[in-house]
């Protein structure tokens, strides 16, 4: 299969290349600049160049594809409500150009967002209450697409995706608590944090793309909820700092945007996922990666 992959050289996407090679397919790989165009040949796939913002050339390289996979997202916090904006026009396009050829088109979502305080469900919508709720549009129009004739689906990524090269939350608190001299978490700790390992995740992609019926949604979740409490004790002592709470009320203040996420309890499930699929996760958990010490080099 001809896949055309948005975010093809970003920490995940890169995973997914590799993944969907590995497995025969041919795959090309959206580029918007020449680092990322370097680092897409060097692992064997072929370059688009474009960004999210160029729909044309989304159009065009969906158009060209037996399937596409879509990982790119602006990772920019400061204005999450455009850059959501901009992710839900590329599913749009994109979807434009795939209507009515049956071709699959795999859209990533994630399980912040989802009903916090119990184990969310891939059956579980959005809270509108959510700041994660902004998101909530992308995923439903990838969902609708099932009516258009194509075969779309929707991988939902966790809090936490770790393994080597991982620059998000995780990371995040380590930096912090490099800065801070302690190692926090919120209140007592007990909010939950699901995680995957990329590589896992990489191969749901791939499941996703060669078999998932129209219209699907899927849990990439190994961890089903980490209490923030033990993933800062693992933090605390490979960094030889100690390990404290920050009231609720003062996170923002001592994580910064972070806080507001490390004080939600969302812990979700893979449980119909793995029914459905058969997709297991095979890497090591969140905990053990971050106790075998990648983390703590260059991160």
């Amino acid at each position: 299969m001809r896949v055309f992959v948005t975010g093809a050289s970003g920490f995940i996407g890169s995973a997914v290349v590799r993944e969907l090679l590995d497995a025969g397919h041919t795959v090309t790989g959206l580029a918007r600049s020449d680092a990322s165009a370097e680092a897409l040949t060097a692992a064997g796939a072929a370059v688009h160049r474009g960004s999210l913002d160029d729909l044309d050339s989304l159009r065009a390289g969906a158009e060209a594809a037996d399937g596409v996979c879509h990982l790119a997202f602006i990772h920019d916090f400061s204005d999450f409500a455009a850059n959501c904006a901009t992710d839900l026009r590329a599913i749009e396009a994109i979807g434009d150009a795939l209507a009515g050829t049956d071709k699959p088109f795999v859209v990533t979502s994630g399980t912040p967002g989802l009903p916090g305080g119990e184990v969310a469900t891939e059956e579980d919508h959005v809270d509108p209450e959510s700041f994660a709720a902004i998101r909530q549009p992308s995923e439903l129009a990838a969902v609708a697409l099932a009516e258009r004739g194509v075969r779309s689906s929707v991988v939902r990524l966790p809090r936490s995706v770790h393994g080597t090269g991982d620059q998000g939350f995780v990371p995040q608190l380590i930096a912090t608590a490099r800065e801070k001299g302690v190692s926090a978490y919120v209140g007592d700790g007990s909010a939950r944090w699901p995680a995957v390992h990329r590589l896992d995740a990489a191969r749901l992609y791939r499941w996703a793309l060669e078999s998932a019926p129209a219209g699907s949604q899927y849990h990439a979740v190994g961890d089903e909820g980490l209490p923030l409490r033990s993933i800062a004790e693992v933090i605390g002592r490979r960094l030889d700092v100690p390990t404290g709470s920050v009231p609720a009320d003062q996170a923002v203040d001592h994580f910064g945007f972070l806080g507001v996420v490390a004080s939600l309890d969302c812990p979700a499930s893979s449980a119909l996922t793995r029914k459905q699929t058969g997709w297991e996760p095979v890497e090591v958990g969140l905990l053990a990666d971050l106790e075998g010490g990648d983390y703590f080099g260059e991160l």
